[in-house]
C-alpha cells in the first residue's frame, strides 16, 4: 500500500520565507493525526503542473505576483482540485492573480498571515472539516469489546465515531437516527465476524454504506468467510493471534493498521465522493448552458448561468446544518450560494429543520443533489 494519503503544492512564486512559514504550520496541523508532511501527506513547492491521482484527496495553494505564469492551472480546473489563490493585499488581486483564479475567493498573505493559508490547504485536502468521521459496524453478542477499543483509540486520533452504544440517546428514533448518523460518516468499519450478515441491521448497514458511496473498511475475524458481497470492500483479514482470546481485544499493531486503513479510505472517499459531486454538479451546469470557472476552497464550484448570473454551489457530503449554510455563504459574501447535499437516509426532523431554514434565510439556498440543474435554470435568491 502506498503511503501518500494527501497531496499539497504549492504553486507560483511563493518567497522562501512564505514557503517555509506556510510549511511550520502544515507541520502543527497535521500533528494531531499522527501524520507527517512529506510521507503520508505529500508536499510539492513552486511546481509549475500538479497531477494527483483522481483517488487521492489534494489541494493547492497559488502565490500571485505580477508576472506570474499561469502555466499548469487549466488541467488543476478541469480536474474539479481546489486551489487557493494568494495575493499580497487584497488590493493587488488583480495585479497578481491570473484571470482564471479571479473568480476564487483569494487569500491576502499580509492580512490573513501563513497559518490561515495553511489552514485553507488543508481544508481544501479534506484534513480538517468539521466533518471526520467512522461508523464502527458489530454485532455486540461477537465482538463488542473490540468495538469500544476502535470507539476509544479513534477518538483519541480526532474521530467522531459512531458506536450504538454511545451516539443515540435515550428516546430518540433509534433506527431513524441510526441511518442519519451513517449518512454523515466517511468510512464504515465492519468487524466481519461469522454472523454479521445474519443480522438484519448489520446487513443493512453495509449494504447503506455501499449505496451511499460510503468507503467500507472489512476487518475479517480468523474463522469469518468473507461474502461475496464484500468485494468492493477494503479488507484487513485477521489471524487467530491478532485477538486476545480472553478479552476479546485487538493487539496494538492490529488497531494501528486499522488506523492507517481508515486514514487512507477517508482521503479516497473525500477524493471520490467529491469530484462525483463536482462532476454531477458540472454537468447539471452544463446542461442548462452555464459553465464552471473554477472549484476554490471545501471544493467551492463558481458557475456562471446562462443568464448571466453569477451562482457559488457548495457541495456538501454527508449531513448538512445550519452552519454549512452560514458558511458557505461567509465565504462567499457577495455571491448567489446553493449548498448541494444529498437527502436519502436523513431524519425526517432534519430534512424539516432545512426546509425551515430554506424559507427563513435569503443569503442562500439548500439544493437537493438531482435537483440542482431544474433548481438553477430559475434561480433567484
Amino acid at each position: 500500500m502506498s503511503t501518500v494519503l494527501y497531496e499539497l503544492a504549492l504553486m507560483g512564486l511563493p518567497s522562501d520565507d512564505q514557503v517555509r512559514e506556510v510549511e511550520q504550520h502544515l507541520l502543527k496541523g497535521i500533528e494531531p493525526f499522527g501524520l507527517t508532511l512529506g510521507k503520508e501527506v505529500a508536499w510539492s513547492t513552486r511546481v509549475t503542473s500538479f497531477e494527483p491521482s483522481q483517488r487521492i484527496a489534494a489541494g493547492v495553494v497559488f502565490f500571485g505576483a505580477e508576472g506570474v505564469s499561469d502555466s499548469g492551472l487549466k488541467p488543476i480546473l478541469r480536474h474539479g482540485i481546489p486551489i487557493v489563490p494568494v495575493a499580497s493585499t487584497y488590493g493587488r488581486v488583480h495585479a497578481e492573480i491570473p484571470e482564471m483564479l479571479r473568480p476564487l475567493n483569494c487569500l491576502a498573505y499580509q492580512v490573513d498571515g501563513p497559518q490561515r493559508v495553511a489552514t485553507a490547504l488543508l481544508e481544501c485536502a479534506g484534513l480538517l472539516p468539521r466533518q471526520r468521521r467512522v461508523f464502527v459496524s458489530y454485532r455486540r453478542n461477537e465482538s463488542r469489546e473490540a468495538a469500544l477499543q476502535l470507539f476509544d483509540v479513534l477518538s483519541a486520533r480526532h474521530f467522531d465515531v459512531f458506536l450504538d452504544t454511545h451516539g443515540i440517546g435515550p428516546g430518540e428514533d433509534f433506527q431513524a437516527m441510526l441511518w442519519h448518523r451513517l449518512c454523515d460518516s466517511d468510512v464504515l468499519v465492519m468487524l466481519d465476524t461469522p454472523g454479521y450478515f445474519e443480522s438484519r441491521w448489520t446487513s443493512a448497514e453495509f449494504g447503506r454504506a455501499l449505496a451511499k458511496g460510503i468507503s467500507v473498511l472489512r476487518v475479517g475475524w480468523p474463522n469469518s468467510t468473507a461474502s461475496a458481497r464484500i468485494s468492493t470492500a477494503s479488507r484487513l483479514d485477521l489471524d487467530v493471534s491478532d485477538i486476545d482470546a480472553g478479552t476479546g481485544r485487538l493487539t496494538d499493531d492490529v488497531v494501528a493498521r486499522i488506523c492507517f486503513q481508515i486514514e487512507a479510505l477517508r482521503s479516497q472517499s473525500h477524493a471520490v465522493r467529491g469530484l462525483s459531486l463536482f462532476s454531477r454538479i458540472s454537468q447539471a451546469i452544463e446542461q442548462i448552458g452555464g459553465n464552471v470557472s473554477g472549484v476554490g476552497q471545501h471544493k467551492a464550484v463558481f458557475a456562471n448561468l446562462a443568464d448571466g448570473k453569477a451562482v457559488v454551489v457548495c457541495p456538501t457530503v454527508g449531513v448538512p446544518t445550519s452552519l454549512t449554510l452560514h458558511e458557505a455563504v461567509d465565504r462567499a459574501p457577495d455571491s448567489s450560494v446553493a449548498v448541494v447535499y444529498d437527502e436519502v437516509g436523513l431524519h425526517p426532523d432534519w430534512l424539516n429543520h432545512l426546509s425551515w431554514l430554506g424559507t427563513h434565510i435569503q443569503a442562500g439556498r439548500y439544493v437537493k443533489a438531482h435537483e440542482v440543474a431544474w433548481a438553477l435554470a430559475d434561480w433567484e435568491v
